[in-house]
């Protein structure tokens, strides 16, 4: 009886300390759950207050956005008829024939810009296609003050030898 005794005492002990471990694992276990619960919590109200702020305030920065849009807009209109009468004034539009005094009947913007392009057009084929002589006769389908504008500006150099003849600026180098 006395073995026995013992040997349950022995169970005893073994038991208990299992069992604490046991308390321990679960303390553990139910304050991870509690942390776990609250970050749901907390998450849950944030979800709820954030939903119903976002969308008005998201309506109105749209429409704040709409109205900058709007202004830009108009601002660019102003700018660009602004650009036109300086062009006019300072860039008019080249006369065809020297008997016709009449302008061309577009907007001389566009015809501005489109014949700078045709000359930067002309200025990269010929880099591009002739890079050992980049060069291009200037004739009289130059108009002078847009050639100007080109050389004054730094975008073509003029021929070291031959005034009449001009190139792109190298930017690549």
């Amino acid at each position: 009886l006395q073995k026995v005794k013992n040997d349950l005492e022995m169970v005893l002990s073994t038991v208990q300390l299992k069992n604490k471990g046991l308390e321990e694992d679960l303390k553990r276990e139910q304050q991870w759950y509690e942390e776990q619960k609250q970050m749901l919590e907390t998450l849950n109200i944030e979800e709820d207050e954030n939903t119903p702020v976002e969308c008005p305030s998201t309506k109105r920065e749209l429409d704040e956005l709409k109205n900058k849009v709007l202004k830009l807009k108009t601002y660019k209109k102003e700018l660009l008829s602004a650009l036109g009468d300086f062009l006019d004034e300072h860039f008019p539009v080249p006369e065809r024939g020297k008997n016709i005094k009449k302008k061309i009947k577009s907007s001389c913007f566009v015809n501005f810009l489109n014949l700078i392009l045709l000359v930067f057009q002309m200025l990269i084929n010929t880099l591009m296609t002739k890079p050992h002589e980049p060069y291009v006769t200037i004739n009289e389908s130059f108009w002078p003050p847009y050639i100007e504008l080109l050389l004054r500006y730094g975008m073509a150099l003029r021929h070291p030898e031959d005034p009449n003849r001009m190139r792109l600026q190298a930017f690549h180098k």
